[in-house]
């Protein structure tokens, strides 16, 4: 059984840009746009991008391997119709193969595994309340 609905599967895979949050040394977040892909068959999201292996992003979640990533929208403006998907969860950092996933990606990537997810405005209105709900990780045999 997969981590996401039909839905949020379909909306990741129709995005490329969205918002990781890492928290660094001395505790303070910091968020930053990437580039990603969604991976239904491991119910992962794959970052990359240039010099990844370099950035404070990769550093911080090297050393505390925890993240938050936002992919979010507006389906319209009238009315107001705001729809996305937040992931929680433990990141992997890899220095080898990420340039396997196309055109911008460098050889360090990064694997976030959801441990919660919360999406609003796909599956119903967006001020119905989300869909949240915590889900285990690959390794936990769900």
């Amino acid at each position: 059984m997969s981590a996401f609905t039909g839905n949020e599967i379909a909306y990741l895979q129709g995005r490329r840009l969205g918002r990781l949050a890492t928290v660094g040394a001395d505790g303070t977040p910091h968020a930053v746009p990437v580039g990603f892909r969604v991976d239904p068959r491991t119910d992962a999201i794959e970052v990359g991008g240039r010099n990844l292996a370099a950035s404070k992003k990769f550093r911080d979640l090297r050393d505390r391997p925890r993240a938050a990533f936002v992919v979010d929208d507006l389906e319209t403006t009238d009315p107001w119709r705001p729809r996305g998907v937040e992931i929680r969860g433990r990141a992997e950092t890899y220095e080898q193969g990420g340039e396997r996933f196309g055109e911008g990606w460098d050889a360090a990537w990064i694997r976030i595994v959801p441990e919660r997810i919360v999406a609003w405005g796909l599956d119903a209105d967006p001020f119905a309340g989300a869909n949240s709900r915590s889900v285990g990780s690959p390794a936990d045999g769900r």
